[in-house]
C-alpha cells in the first residue's frame, strides 16, 4: 500500500484495507459527494481504483456542508480540509451540478452502459418524511431538512421563502429538533417553541450539549408542571422520573446566555393528529391526541387514548427523519432503498448491495451506503464508516472482475458527454477556485465564512455562465 494509505490507516483504526489485485484498471462511479461518498471514494482511490464522483450540488460535503449548524465554523472547516484532501487525489474525478436519477442528467442504466465496474449510491435521503396528517398542505407547515438547507445556504433552498410565525410547534425530540429550535430561538427569535413528543421525557434522543444552546430559554415552571403531569404514566412502566428530569436540567449549568425572550417548552405524550388552518390557508393550530406508554419486551411504545388537545401555533415543523428519493431509480421499501437480504459481499454482516424485491434478485454491481443504505442514521462519523465499509464490499466484487482494457476511454466518454450537456458542470478545478473566491469575499466583508446564495451566483463567479 502507498504512503498515503499508511497515513489513512493510522487515523482510521479498525478499517481494513481493500484487497484488489488489478489496481489501476478498475473504475467505479460514486453517486453523491457527502461524507459516505467522499470517504468511499477515498478508500477506493488509495487502493488504486479510479473513481468518478457525481454530485447533485455544486459543492461537495452533503450534510457535513449543509447540515451542521452554521456557527460551528471550526468543525465545518476541519471537514472541508479533509474533503479537499480527498478530492486532490489524481484518481478521483469530480462532476458537480449533475443530477443522477430517472429525471436527471444521467440514469443509473446509462451510467452502467458506460462500463463502470460498480456504482456506489451515496445520494443520502433526499425525500421528505411526513405523517400524512390532514392540513399538511397549509402555509406554515415545513420539514426540518428544508429549513436546515435554507439557513445553511444550499441552493435552491437558500432562495426559498419560509413563513415562520411567532408560535412554532416542532415535532420530534432529537438533535435535529434542537437544531431547528436553536435557529428559531437565537436567530429568528420567535415568541414560543413547543417540542411535541408522542412518548415521554425518558425517550428524548437529543444530547445534553445540543440542549445547552437553548436551555436558558426553557420555561422551567412549565417543564416542572409537565413532569408532574406525565410522572404517573412513566412510573406505571417503571421509568425513573427523577433521572429523566435530571438529564434535562443538567444542561442548565453550562447553557449559553439567552439572546431572546423565546419560551421553549415540551409537550410530552402528545401524538399529532391534524393541523388546523385559518384564513388564507395559514396554520392556526396543531391538534394532538393524548397517549400513554406501554412496555413490551423492554421496548417503550406510545398508545393513543382518543382524547384530543389543541395547541395554538402558527407554524409546524416536522423533525422526524427523512426518506430516500422514490424517483432515483432503485426499489424503495420503508423509506430506504432495498438491500440484498443474502449479500454476496457482506461486510461485518451488513449488506450494501442494491436489490430488486419484485424480481427477487440483486441489482448487479450497484451498492448503497450512508443514508442511502439506512436513512437518517447517524451523522458524519457514521456516514464515513459506512462509506468505507461499502468500499470494502465493492473491493470484493472488483477482485472477481477482469481489468478494463482501456479505462481512459471510459473517462473520456464521460467527459465528452458533459462537454455537450446544455448546463454547466463543475470540476475539481472549479471547486478549488470557488473556494478561493468565497474565502476572499469573507475576508473582504470581515466574516467567518461567505457563501453565495444561489447556484447561479456560484456559476457566474466561476465564469461558467
Amino acid at each position: 500500500m502507498s504512503a498515503a494509505g499508511k497515513t489513512t490507516n493510522r487515523t482510521n483504526r479498525g478499517v481494513r484495507p481493500l484487497d484488489i489485485q488489478n489496481q489501476g484498471n478498475c473504475i467505479v462511479a460514486v453517486i453523491g459527494a457527502g461524507p459516505a461518498g467522499l470517504y468511499a471514494a477515498h478508500k477506493l482511490a488509495e487502493n488504486g481504483v479510479r473513481v468518478v464522483l457525481f454530485n447533485r450540488d455544486i459543492k461537495p460535503g452533503g450534510l457535513a456542508e449543509y447540515g451542521i449548524f452554521p456557527s460551528k465554523y471550526k468543525m465545518k472547516e476541519g471537514l472541508r480540509k479533509q474533503f479537499r484532501g480527498i478530492l486532490s487525489s489524481p484518481l478521483i474525478e469530480y462532476y458537480g451540478n449533475v443530477v443522477i436519477g430517472q429525471q436527471g442528467d444521467l440514469t443509473l442504466s446509462e451510467l452502467r452502459a458506460y462500463g463502470f465496474q460498480a456504482l456506489v449510491v451515496t445520494a443520502g435521503a433526499q425525500g421528505t418524511k411526513w405523517l400524512g396528517l390532514p392540513g399538511e398542505d397549509l402555509v406554515g407547515v415545513y420539514h426540518a431538512k428544508d429549513l436546515v438547507y435554507h439557513y445553511n445556504k444550499l441552493p435552491p433552498f437558500s432562495e426559498r421563502k419560509f413563513n415562520i410565525g411567532q408560535r412554532v410547534a416542532v415535532i420530534g425530540v432529537g438533535n435535529v429538533m434542537l437544531d431547528i429550535a436553536h435557529w428559531l430561538i437565537r436567530y429568528v427569535k420567535v415568541a414560543e417553541v413547543v417540542a411535541v413528543a408522542r412518548r415521554g421525557p425518558a425517550e428524548v434522543k437529543f444530547t445534553k450539549k445540543e440542549l445547552e444552546i437553548v436551555a436558558r430559554n426553557l420555561d422551567l415552571a412549565d417543564l416542572e408542571a409537565e413532569f408532574q403531569r406525565v410522572a404517573p404514566v412513566m412510573q406505571a412502566i417503571g421509568q425513573d422520573v427523577e433521572a429523566a428530569k435530571s438529564y434535562l436540567y443538567s444542561a442548565l449549568p453550562k447553557a449559553l446566555e439567552p439572546v431572546s425572550d423565546t419560551h421553549f417548552r415540551f409537550e410530552f405524550l402528545a401524538s399529532p393528529s391534524r393541523i388546523i388552518g385559518g384564513e388564507q390557508g395559514i396554520v392556526r393550530g396543531l391538534e394532538t391526541e393524548d397517549t400513554t406508554l406501554i412496555s413490551t419486551n423492554g421496548d417503550t411504545q406510545a398508545k393513543r387514548l382518543n382524547t384530543k388537545r389543541l395547541l395554538e401555533v402558527d407554524t409546524v415543523i416536522y423533525c422526524i427523519g427523512d426518506r430516500v428519493d422514490d424517483t432515483f431509480g432503485l426499489p424503495v421499501r420503508k423509506n430506504e432503498f432495498v438491500k440484498n437480504p443474502n449479500p454476496r459481499y457482506p461486510i461485518d454482516g451488513i449488506s450494501f448491495e442494491a436489490y430488486d424485491p419484485d424480481l427477487d434478485r440483486p441489482i448487479e454491481r450497484v451498492f448503497v451506503a450512508g443514508w442511502s443504505r439506512e436513512a437518517s442514521s447517524g451523522l458524519v462519523g457514521i456516514a464515513r464508516k459506512d462509506g468505507e465499509m461499502a468500499s470494502r464490499a465493492v473491493g470484493q466484487l472488483l477482485e472477481s472482475l477482469p481489468s478494463l482494457r482501456n479505462p481512459q476511454k471510459l473517462l473520456e466518454e464521460v467527459h465528452s458527454y458533459f462537454d455537450q450537456l446544455k448546463k454547466p458542470v463543475v470540476t475539481k478545478t472549479d471547486l478549488f477556485r470557488l473556494e478561493e473566491i468565497e474565502k476572499t469575499q469573507a475576508e473582504r466583508l470581515g466574516l467567518e465564512e461567505y457563501k453565495f446564495d444561489s447556484n447561479e451566483e456560484m456559476l457566474k463567479a466561476l465564469g461558467l455562465i
